[in-house]
């Protein structure tokens, strides 16, 4: 048994909730990734099993894990400017419903003119960076096993910070990365479906793709495979203008895709 070591003037609980946060902000313990089991957790850090559960409440109401019956927690996405040894801001992109409406109401303003911008400044090199993105997430949204919904949230942000590199503006660039993957819709149900899934299942994620963001909760395999090729199909209508230079295709392109992101969101998360 390996106790967990007490840091200066915190209790049990601070550090052990200190030490699972580290793990889930510096990428240790990656979204949709189930923690070690409340036994486990006792047996490794050398706490009771009151600690445990006082930590992992802890981290639910930070937005950092998620606790399903009978199945066990579940990391979510962090906020990416967040400091390790802190709580997650208040101002973090948040897990509920109307917040993250919010966050995406954002999403469209800055976003829709940055790829209007990319397509009117278009550069050879950063239209093919759009490309090489957009191409890369409908690979994996297609394939057999995306690779979890961590995976394909990664690759869907990288298709967004894409559009916002390609339009020459640092500031609208600098607003997504101070979102980070975070930004990425992922509904607690989706996490949990997509582990439970295993390695084989299609736990494919992103901004409207499968078991990580839209369509019905729980949905079949072959529905979450629709969803993902929907949503790499609108990330291919926002590179093509982007590329072709039409500046106003690209903001309506974009502007549809998050609208649409939000309602698949909606619907994932509240059945209407």
């Amino acid at each position: 048994m390996t106790s967990t070591p007490t840091r200066s003037g915190l209790s049990r609980t601070e550090t052990l909730v200190d030490q699972l946060r580290r793990g889930i902000v510096g990428g240790v313990l990656v979204p949709g990734q189930k923690l070690p089991s409340e036994s486990q957790l006792v047996t490794e850090h050398g706490v009771s099993r009151t600690v445990v559960r006082e930590a992992i409440l802890r981290l639910q109401t930070e937005g950092l894990v998620h606790t399903k019956r009978g199945s066990g927690s579940y990391v979510l996405t962090p906020p990416s400017e967040h400091d390790a040894g802190s709580p997650v801001p208040r101002a973090a992109p948040t897990n509920s419903v109307a917040g993250r409406m919010d966050l995406i109401d954002y999403r469209v303003a800055i976003e829709s003119e940055a790829a209007a911008l990319a397509a009117a400044r278009r550069s050879e090199a950063l239209a093919e960076g759009v490309r090489r993105a957009e191409r890369a997430f409908s690979v994996s949204a297609g394939a057999p096993d995306p690779g979890g919904p961590a995976a394909l949230l990664r690759l869907d942000f990288a298709f967004h910070r894409s559009v916002a590199e390609a339009s020459g503006s640092a500031l609208l660039l600098q607003a997504l990365d101070a979102l980070g993957p975070a930004m990425i819709a992922m509904p607690r149900e989706r996490l949990v479906d997509a582990e439970s899934q295993g390695p084989g299942g299609d736990g494919s994620g992103a901004d409207g793709a499968g078991p990580a963001v839209d369509g019905p909760a729980r949905a079949e395999p072959s529905a979450a495979g629709r969803r993902a090729t929907v949503v790499a199909a609108e990330h291919a209508a926002v590179a093509a203008a982007v590329v072709a230079g039409d500046a106003p295709g690209a903001a309506a392109a974009m502007r549809t895709h998050l609208r649409n992101s939000a309602r698949r969101f909606r619907e994932e998360s509240t059945g209407r």
